[in-house]
């Protein structure tokens, strides 16, 4: 899709919220949220780390139309996995997004370890969210600088162990 195609993200955004919440409908209309909101305040970075994204809103046309809007120079997306299967199968507006705007976007998967292990969280300059307890939806969302720092190192060290996955392209004969 082109950019230009994108419907334009709704910017009446409620702020972000705080505190420990619960719920997966809260989770995805969180994620919505935090996007269309990287958007309208132009985050110079985010951090999205999850298993695989299978429960993640990626795909959604809103969701995309977010991403659009914010994707400009000097931006930085950065995505940790274990494994990119499921998000290229159950997003493919969000692949397609990755593919027009690769130059922006830094993938790792982690295979090591358990699946529970790798963090589920969104991380930004001003905010985060990472959820505690995906099975029960239970999740903490912060404006809290000690609580980015702490989980900015944390998805650092997963970047760390990971190796470069979920390739823009795949050249083949």
């Amino acid at each position: 899709m082109n950019p230009a195609d994108a419907p334009p993200p709704p910017w009446d955004l409620p702020a972000l919220p705080e505190g420990r919440l619960q719920g997966h409908a809260l989770f995805v209309d969180l994620v919505r949220q935090a996007l269309a909101t990287a958007a309208a305040e132009g985050w110079s970075r985010m951090v999205l780390c999850d298993v695989d994204f299978a429960d993640w809103p990626l795909g959604e046309r809103d969701v995309v139309a977010s991403l659009h809007a914010w994707s400009a120079r000097g931006r930085t997306l950065q995505l940790i996995a274990r494994d990119f299967r499921d998000l290229r199968e159950r997003h493919p507006r969000f692949v397609h997004w990755r593919v027009t705007w690769s130059h922006l976007v830094e993938a790792h998967a982690c295979t090591h370890g358990a699946p529970g292990d790798l963090p589920s969280a969104l991380w930004s300059p001003g905010w985060t969210m990472e959820r505690l307890d995906p099975a029960r939806g239970t999740l903490v969302a912060s404006h809290d600088a000690a609580r980015r720092v702490a989980l900015s190192e944390q998805l650092n060290l997963w970047w760390q162990k990971g190796t470069p996955a979920f390739p823009a392209s795949t050249l083949g004969l």
